[in-house]
């Protein structure tokens, strides 16, 4: 397949069926929009409800059912598969259902990117190579780990592609959050300790998309170069927001089994890679001539 990145001209494009579970989520609705843009015939899942981007075959699946995790990948036969799907405090959907995923992949001969997380480290080694060893403090994290654990082990010609926070053009979590911050609508504290490497939405999936389409097998990170804290990013969000980040609360992170500084070291698929990962301190930038509300 080609991902949008090797897309170039549509008319060397060779559409493939793409499967993205998870498609209803922020990550996978931008991923069915890229493969959808490359001229490639989408299929997505959804738990509760579909998302709603025309020209996606849609399909109700709860991952957790591996039966109906297999019937679907067998009836839609896609090329590739690239797996999007979790949920915090839920084992059964993050780690049991990317083991379902992946056994239904290597039924159906299917190319496999799952997509893993940071989460997998504590952030005792801060910095993390593609080569570390996972060594998670939170329950999320122990099942992401497991999940790696799984599709290594069913599918080994996967891509492993483990990410840190994502950020879009005001549709993340984070960017609301920092919002309803702003606003007085929530209240909390962004903590200056804990550092990640934000990536923007889009550009990772254009980048699973490339890896889908490469013959690479097994983890690659794929985050942006900037480590930022968590209030330096609210800070970064509120201000090309055109939002006062003197509303933002600051304070220290509680720490383990909250992983506080996990930087993921993405050198070796930043080189093999055509996609750019931008920092958060460009992809943030505030637009020249907004003003502060």
């Amino acid at each position: 397949m080609h991902s949008q990145a090797q897309a170039g001209t549509a008319a060397n494009v060779i559409s493939v069926e793409v499967l993205v579970v998870g498609g209803s989520g922020f990550l996978g609705g931008e991923l069915a929009r890229q493969a959808l843009a490359a001229g490639h015939r989408v299929a997505a899942t959804y738990a509760t409800r579909p998302g709603d981007l025309a020209g996606v075959a849609w399909h109700a699946v709860d991952v957790r059912d591996r039966a109906r995790v297999g019937e679907l990948v067998a009836a839609v036969r896609p090329d590739a598969v690239v797996n999007a799907a979790y949920r915090k405090g839920d084992w059964a959907t993050t780690a049991d259902g990317a083991a379902h995923v992946a056994v239904a992949a290597a039924a159906a001969g299917a190319r496999l990117v799952h997509v893993s997380s940071d989460a997998v480290f504590s952030g005792a080694a801060v910095h993390y190579a593609e080569s570390a060893v996972p060594d998670p403090a939170s329950p999320y994290g122990a099942a992401k780990a497991a999940a790696e654990t799984a599709v290594a082990a069913v599918c080994p010609a996967a891509v492993i592609a483990r990410t840190s926070l994502i950020i879009g053009d005001g549709g993340s979590a984070h960017e609301r959050w920092v919002h309803d911050l702003v606003a007085g609508r929530a209240a909390g504290v962004l903590f200056t300790d804990e550092v990640r490497c934000p990536v923007h939405v889009a550009d990772l999936a254009a980048a699973l998309l490339e890896l889908a389409a490469s013959e690479l097998s097994g983890v690659h990170h794929v985050a942006g170069p900037d480590a930022v804290s968590r209030h330096e990013l609210g800070t970064l969000i509120a201000r090309r927001d055109g939002l006062d980040p003197a509303a933002l609360s600051a304070g220290r992170s509680p720490g383990p089994p909250r992983p506080v500084d996990v930087r993921l070291d993405c050198t070796a698929t930043r080189a093999r890679l055509r996609t750019e990962l931008r920092g958060a301190r460009e992809f943030l930038r505030r637009p020249a001539g907004r003003r502060l509300l």
